[in-house]
């Protein structure tokens, strides 16, 4: 069934003529939802039961007919008739309706009406449940009616969050955490490295020297625009802005002998020194100058600073020290692009990966092609795509909402270029391509409808990106059924070359580099483009297309060759340097020699530990292609810090907390890896038979890269608990040279060195980064870790990964809060006990509960909330 079809049996374009003003028959926030979890592996089966609880708080009868209930859920909903007097039915992607079936008996005031799905998989935290809820009435179908916010219940038994029979991973408890934290130990604050990332030298000085007010910036010529950002942040901190030019205080000298990215900073009583070849090494040497003065500096304005002496010679590990971040599935503003910037330079990463279009939205303006975002840049309800989207990710039936509507402006863009580039930080667009590319096929379906419509029929296919009679059946990961470019249409090559002259212009006008062009490559499904006509003309024509696979090739051929012409190069995921071929008869990829030594570069994320696919990083360096490091099982950022039903975040690709990019060894990284994606601990066989990185393949390993998908990411504030402290973790394994752990022979002198070094980092974190955090750029809202907990002879004890925070805790069961106990050591209250971590300004953590019902008797775990 195609989507129109689709539509229209679902009702959303059968009431098209219908008055659109009709009242609707029941006040819609009168009525509550709550969802839970029944249990895991439902029947057997890798599927789970749950269940909607609709309760009318009206003084009026909810009507048993007349309705659509709409929500979106990550999970795929089987279909038909469900326990509840409804019809489930899946419309495209996440986006799902609820209908009564003709028995059906509406819901008497006061009273509640129970529905039970059952869906693939399972669910683990409350970010699986459903969302964006709201109703559609029958004589109004053009209108959604949002429901008040879901009530998700906890998942508190071992059959709703146990994934299934060998699932060994239960909830995260206190206990659990106290045991992860137990071999750290604190370290005073005057006895850590003084520099973050850790430099290649670092040679303490005698004495100090006070940065005040008055002092003068002299810069040589070259290293005017780092003087001026120097001067800027002098004035943020002391509310005086420093001349530039001679005088005493701190110069920013040319020194051509060093790398690139290299720096030298000497720090005396007499003034501070800063040499480098470049800006970039100048920049960093100023990031490292801001690093070495007091954590707390950036809480108010200061009269002065002193500055401890010393000496520092450094310069990267990597030259491509890379965050992506993805605005399409739910978008985030201009400030929070900016906010993250200011972060990534204060750690030194240099290049923002902008996952601008995707499935659910295109987030750029391209003047030439209003559609785009007039169109793919909205979601909300209604009766056909031409004026927005469908409503994805919990977004609802409004444009309104800030999550899923939402573009950069020209001028907007040009500011984050601007700010990027101010900060050495190259952006690198990403335009999805040919999968993952919905929000830009609807788009250009809505030009052509609208061109057509006028008579204007050369232009309406000018850019049309799908064949209109390709009738093709296929269900992306994400459950789209018609979010795939056709790639035999020589208009989809005039669009792309559109977009990238435009995005040429945006950077030249902006003074910023492009030198990459990341084209996206990622999950396309099977039975794309095999019943395309379209298709079917081309590889009558082309005889080297010999079924639908080749296209692929054919289509990054093609983009190669555009990019080319200008002057641009390829950028995509591992599936662009991918070819499909078999093995005994077998399905099987191998490194697709026909693009190796066309310079591109990839991303590689799918490593998996204990999925097959662990050693494909390694395989597509080996083979020549320019590699960044992006796995799932250490950098995605998007995947819950713990198992616990309260952590935010997808964990398909396992749990990824600080200590994951931090322990990840790029060139070796079979040597570390501790858990599988199910967070039990790794056989090392898993790794018997992969392909070992050869001195070859490593001079392909250009970088490491963090990434964090927007799918569970709403607002500003989970966007930075989610990268934050993890990218710490990531600035340390970009940066800093290879540790001596990970290169040590001997196993247990390695464990022994890592321990060492993991607990210098927590201390670094929590009582340095994180302080400083506070209050930098306004403060940004990290992750606080939640403390651990062992109830032992009649004690609590806690501890925590970051030292540095302030732990508090009640012994009334009320939740601690800033002005509670501070705890000092074991507590032998009887009772419920709460504990919980706060930073400098007073935010605290998630909570963790102890029972203490006998100072003799010992309780093995306890309680996060």
């Amino acid at each position: 069934m195609h989507f129109r079809e689709l539509l229209l049996a679902s009702g959303l374009l059968a009431g098209a003529v219908a008055p659109v003003q009709a009242q609707a028959p029941f006040d819609a926030s009168r009525i509550k939802v709550s969802w839970e979890v029944v249990e895991n592996n439902h029947q057997g089966k890798a599927q789970f039961l749950s269940a909607f609880t609709l309760v009318n708080n009206s003084k009026v009868p909810f009507p048993a007919q007349g309705w659509q209930l709409y929500f979106n859920f990550v999970r795929s909903i089987k279909p038909g008739p469900v326990k509840g007097g409804v019809t489930a039915a899946h419309i495209n992607g996440d986006l799902y309706k609820l209908s009564p079936v003709a028995a059906s008996k509406g819901i008497a005031p006061g009273d509640s009406l129970r529905i039970e799905l059952v869906a693939d998989a399972w669910a683990v935290n409350f970010t699986d449940a459903p969302d964006g809820l709201y109703f559609v009435w029958d004589k109004e179908p053009a209108k959604g009616y949002k429901l008040n916010p879901l009530e998700v219940r906890p998942s508190t038994q071992p059959k709703q969050y146990l994934r299934f029979p060998g699932d060994k991973t239960a909830l995260t408890t206190a206990a659990d955490v106290f045991e992860q934290n137990k071999g750290i130990k604190d370290i005073p604050a005057d006895q850590l490295p003084p520099v973050f990332p850790t430099p290649q030298e670092v040679i303490p000085g005698t004495g100090t020297y006070t940065l005040q007010p008055g002092l003068r910036i002299n810069a040589a010529p070259a290293f005017e625009k780092e003087a001026a950002y120097l001067a800027g942040e002098l004035n943020i901190l002391f509310g005086t802005k420093p001349a530039v030019g001679e005088g005493s205080g701190i110069e920013l000298q040319e020194d051509a002998s060093l790398a690139p990215e290299a720096y030298q900073l000497k720090v005396t009583a007499d003034g501070i020194t800063i040499k480098a070849a470049t800006g970039a090494g100048i920049f960093y040497g100023i990031q490292t100058l801001k690093n070495i003065l007091p954590a707390n500096v950036w809480a108010v304005k200061q009269k002065s600073v002193q500055v401890p002496a010393l000496q520092v010679k450094d310069a990267p590990r990597y030259g491509y020290r890379a965050f992506m971040l993805d605005v399409s599935r739910n978008f985030h503003s201009k400030q929070d692009v900016l906010r993250l910037l200011e972060v990534m330079s204060l750690y030194k990463l240099n290049v923002l990966h902008f996952h601008l279009t995707d499935d659910e939205g295109w987030r750029l303006e391209i003047p030439s092609l209003p559609e785009l975002t007039q169109v793919g840049g909205r979601r909300g309800h209604g009766v056909d795509e031409k004026e927005s989207l469908m409503p994805s990710y919990g977004s609802g039936p409004d444009v309104t909402d800030p999550a899923g509507s939402g573009y950069y402006t020209k001028q907007d863009f040009l500011e984050i270029l601007k700010y990027a580039t101010a900060r050495h930080i190259t952006v690198i667009p990403e335009i999805e391509t040919p999968g993952h590319a919905r929000a830009a096929v609807k788009a250009m379906e809505a030009r052509y409808a609208k061109l057509q419509a006028q008579g204007k029929a050369a232009e309406a296919t000018q850019y049309l990106l799908s064949d209109l009679e390709d009738k093709s059946e296929y269900h992306s990961v994400q459950n789209w059924n018609d979010n795939v470019i056709n790639v035999a249409l020589p208009s989809v090559y005039t669009f792309l070359d559109k977009v990238v002259e435009e995005l040429q212009a945006y950077y030249k006008e902006a003074g910023a580099p492009l030198e990459y062009v990341h084209m996206g490559g990622d999950e396309v499904p099977a039975g794309v483009w095999q019943k395309s006509p379209v298709v079917q003309a081309l590889m009558a024509k082309d005889r080297s297309i010999r079924n639908t696979d080749d296209l692929w090739y054919y289509y990054y051929g093609k983009v190669y060759d555009l990019l080319k012409a200008r002057g641009l190069k390829q950028y995509g995921w591992e599936e662009m340097g991918m070819r499909k071929t078999t093995i005994d008869g077998k399905p099987h990829n191998i490194a697709n020699p026909q693009f190796s030594n066309n310079g591109f570069m990839v991303d590689v994320w799918n490593n998996v530990m204990g999925g097959g696919a662990e050693d494909l990083a390694y395989r597509l360096a080996n083979a020549n292609y320019k590699v960044v490091l992006s796995g799932v099982s250490n950098m995605y950022f998007d995947m819950a810090y713990m198992k616990s039903f309260e952590e935010p975040g997808f964990y398909w690709g396992g749990f990824v907390d600080i200590d994951k990019p931090f322990y990840f060894i790029p060139e070796d990284y079979y040597k570390n890896a501790k858990v599988d994606a199910l967070g039990n601990p790794l056989n090392p066989s898993v790794f018997q038979g992969k392909d070992k990185l050869t001195a070859y393949g490593a001079e392909n390993i250009v970088g490491i890269q963090g990434l964090l998908w927007s799918e569970t990411v709403k607002n500003a504030e989970r966007m930075e608990y989610m990268i934050l402290p993890k990218m710490l973790g990531l600035a340390e394994r970009a940066w800093a040279k290879n540790p001596e752990w990970a290169t040590e022979k001997d196993s247990a002198r390695s464990e022994q060195l890592y321990g060492q070094a993991w607990n210098t980092f927590v201390n670094v974190v929590g009582k340095k980064e994180l302080v400083r955090l506070d209050h930098y750029n306004g403060g940004y809202n990290y992750r606080i870790p939640t403390p651990g907990l062992k109830v032992v002879n009649g004690a609590v004890t806690a501890n925590i990964q970051l030292p540095g925070f302030v732990i508090r805790y009640t012994t009334d069961g009320k939740e601690p809060n800033a002005k509670s106990k501070v705890y000092t050591g074991p507590v032998t209250d009887k009772g419920t006990l709460r504990f919980k971590a706060f930073d400098t300004r007073g935010r605290g953590s998630r909570t963790a509960t102890a029972v203490n019902p006998l100072r003799a008797q010992t309780l093995s775990n306890g309680k996060i909330n």
